[in-house]
């Protein structure tokens, strides 16, 4: 008895020698993985919190280079090549560093991206871009330290950095249409479907292409259905309408209108239904 005793108090002093404190970290770490048409863009960064303090220009200096955020340096990575502010940047990964100013803030992005902070050698050959940021102040304060992606469209998309009650926005480019033409050129001139030829025809209508080529794609590919869905003739009916087919965009409309109902979708019945008459009216 003795001995299991001296046994069981072993165990209880060794657990208790290698138990840790858990606290949360001041300033947790976040990552912010957006798709931008083709593009993956991700953004791994600490997020301080204001606790009181007065940030920009007293925390973080005015005219003095700063982190973009705590402990390690914030990292941007890019799966193509974008443009930033006019600026072409290569696919990788980019320290973000930020020089604030109360109205204008200078972002750089940085070739080096393993720094706990800022580079302790600094080089102006590690810079890969630098722009100007212009800054909003904001009504309302933010507490903790944001960095997001929005405005988001198939070719662009704004990077936002929101702290306090500062707002600043980095706007960028990115290659969607290059590659969905290429993608495009390369599925037609093999063994296309359906569904190629529907892609590249609402492709071509929603980017303001050539929209006789658009009609001619979604026929073909309704043409390969047998029976399409509401869904599908609803971008049929819009083609035809840009088309200036007022007649055939209506028809088509009426049979989106009637799968939609069947279906059960609201959405299509009333974008069916307010195109029907609108296009009525013409």
């Amino acid at each position: 008895m003795k001995k299991i005793l001296l046994i069981i108090a072993v165990v209880a002093f060794t657990i208790n020698l290698n138990a840790q404190v858990v606290t949360p970290q001041p300033s947790p770490l976040s990552k912010v993985e957006q798709k931008v048409g083709l593009t993956d863009v991700t953004i791994e960064y600490s997020r301080p919190g204001v606790k009181g303090r007065r940030i920009f220009g007293d925390l973080v200096p005015f005219g003095k280079l700063w982190r973009t955020g705590a402990n390690k340096n914030t990292i941007v990575t890019f799966s193509d090549n974008v443009t930033i502010m006019g600026q072409l940047i290569k696919a990788g990964s980019y320290a973000l560093y930020v020089t604030p100013e109360p109205k204008v803030w200078e972002i750089v992005f940085y070739y080096e991206t393993e720094n706990w902070g800022l580079p302790q050698d600094w080089s102006d050959k590690q810079v890969a871009a630098r722009v100007n940021a212009e800054v909003t102040r904001m009504t309302d304060m933010v507490e903790t330290f944001t960095i997001a992606i929005n405005q988001i469209t198939n070719s662009s998309a704004t990077l936002e950095i929101i702290w306090e009650n500062n707002y600043a926005t980095i706007p960028f480019e990115v290659p969607t249409d290059d590659k969905v033409l290429a993608s495009i050129n390369e599925a037609l001139n093999g063994t296309p479907t359906a569904n190629d030829y529907y892609a590249a025809a609402v492709y071509y209508s929603q980017e303001g292409k050539d929209i006789k080529q658009a009609k001619e794609w979604i026929d073909t590919a309704m043409s390969m259905i047998d029976e399409p869905a509401f869904w599908q003739l609803r971008q049929q009916s819009l083609i035809y309408a840009k088309n200036g087919d007022t007649k055939g965009a209506i028809s088509l409309a009426e049979k989106s209108l009637t799968g939609a109902k069947e279906a059960g979708n609201e959405d299509y019945v009333k974008m069916n239904f307010d195109s029907i008459k609108e296009w009525s009216e013409k």
